[in-house]
């Protein structure tokens, strides 16, 4: 697989290698999702909670009597069917929401995505990537200067100055390929790998 290779005002200048096995294969989309699910499940930190009927702060008198009123019977206030009271089925913060994926299915999903990035064009390569100063506007002005607006940047080391260029920018992410993600990769509209991420990427997933 062939891909392009950008300059700094964002045309392709010439084509890289990339490994087959990476960047050019079938798209598996049952896999795909299942892989996306799964990284967003356990990105879940389940620590949301509802309260039993026993644990509403209520009275324990009877709201009214037992015959005559022509409403059904009512014991206590604290009644799942009464607005205010507890839930019958609650959640609770110890709910487990893990996704187990399989290490060959997550890096067959990945470079599932990896490859159809490639084949949709939305999949380029740099030289490199970086700013002189830790200023977000020089990052700012560079993706500009290539013509993007959304992009997530995996290069092969990430300096102090390119991270804190890049993490007040909307809808730009720049991450090292270890922290790469199967969400953010579908995500952003363009994606641009150094040549060094290209060899790590070879390494985890071919």
């Amino acid at each position: 697989m062939q891909l392009e290779l950008l300059n700094d005002q964002g045309q392709a200048t010439a084509k890289v290698e990339a490994p087959d096995t990476v960047f050019a294969r079938d798209y598996n989309e049952a896999l795909v999702h299942q892989v996306v699910v799964a990284y967003q499940a356990n990105a879940r930190q389940g620590t949301r909670a509802q309260l039993t009927r026993a644990e509403v702060k209520h009275s324990t008198k009877k709201p009214f009597r037992q015959k005559g009123t022509g409403r059904a019977r009512a014991g206590m206030t604290s009644s799942p069917l009464w607005r205010g009271g507890g839930r019958i089925f609650p959640n609770k913060p110890d709910e487990n929401f893990a996704h187990k994926v399989n290490k060959k299915m997550y890096r067959a999903g990945m470079a599932s995505i990896l490859s159809q990035l490639a084949r949709d064009g939305r999949l380029a390569v740099v030289d490199s990537i970086g700013v002189e100063a830790p200023k977000t506007r020089l990052l700012a002005a560079k993706f500009k200067a290539m013509g993007l607006d959304s992009v997530m940047v995996i290069a092969d080391h990430v300096d102090d100055n390119l991270a804190l260029a890049s993490r007040n920018l909307a809808n730009v992410l720049v991450v090292e390929p270890r922290y790469a993600d199967p969400l953010s990769l579908v995500f952003y509209k363009k994606v641009l790998l150094t040549k060094g991420a290209i060899e790590q990427f070879k390494e985890m997933f071919a």
